[in-house]
């Protein structure tokens, strides 16, 4: 089953320049399970296509369609809501309010759906315990290393319990190995939760994290295949 979907989605901008493409007539599939990773040099378009595929923003062409709804077409409070409900956002500085605690910061998409409490409170610690930060759930981000404030944007993005996962750059910021861990652990959960995810990297060691991989040049895909295998 696909889950997400883009039809020849484009995003143009206009500049003092001219126009700039910043996504050309992109065509992609993400199912259920599967991990998509996008790779390009900076200013290939990778965020702006995240940002189309999660109606953060609407593309000038083309169309997206989570699931049989098509983005394109509905309007700011249906769209917020869609983004609010079915998809699960990790950014690459982390984007936790730092005067919250982990638990707290995990809390805030329940809030927003209006969670009654006490199943609010179930859902925080089940999502913590996932990421393996059971413990720090009452520290605040000034107190946990990268690699847990990573941890917590991912239980935060995974709380509402989304179909889709987007991840921009989630490694970006981390050494190494602790962002082949944070990596182990998006796939590990992608696997075994059934979510769709799509996750744009520099890196070319975590491309054969993936299941699938494309490459943007552009703005545009130049490279849509299995991800490579091996060391």
């Amino acid at each position: 089953m696909t889950t997400l979907r883009a039809e020849s989605v484009s995003r143009t901008f206009e500049g003092r320049g001219g126009a700039v493409h910043a996504v050309a007539g992109v065509s992609l599939e993400v199912h259920a399970g599967e991990l998509l990773v996008v790779t390009g040099r900076s200013g290939a378009g990778k965020t702006t296509l995240l940002n189309l595929l999660g109606g953060l923003d609407r593309p000038t062409g083309g169309r997206v369609l989570l699931g049989d709804q098509d983005l394109s077409t509905l309007d700011d409070d249906a769209l917020a809501t869609v983004r609010r409900d079915r998809v699960g956002y990790v950014f690459q500085s982390f984007g936790l309010i730092p005067v919250l605690s982990a638990a707290e910061n995990v809390e805030v998409p329940l809030r927003l759906q209006r969670m009654p409490p006490a199943a609010r409170d179930a859902r925080v610690a089940e999502v913590l315990d996932l990421v393996g930060l059971g413990a720090h759930a009452a520290q605040r981000p000034y107190e946990l290393s990268g690699g847990q404030q990573q941890r917590v944007g991912i239980a935060r993005a995974l709380a509402a319990e989304p179909q889709v996962l987007l991840a921009d750059e989630p490694t970006g910021q981390l050494d190494s190995g602790t962002a082949a861990n944070v990596m182990d652990l998006i796939v590990e959960l992608v696997h075994a939760h059934g979510v769709a995810a799509v996750v744009t990297t520099h890196d070319p060691l975590l491309v054969r994290r993936a299941d699938r991989l494309i490459e943007l040049h552009d703005g545009a895909v130049t490279l849509s295949a299995p991800a490579p295998t091996g060391t």
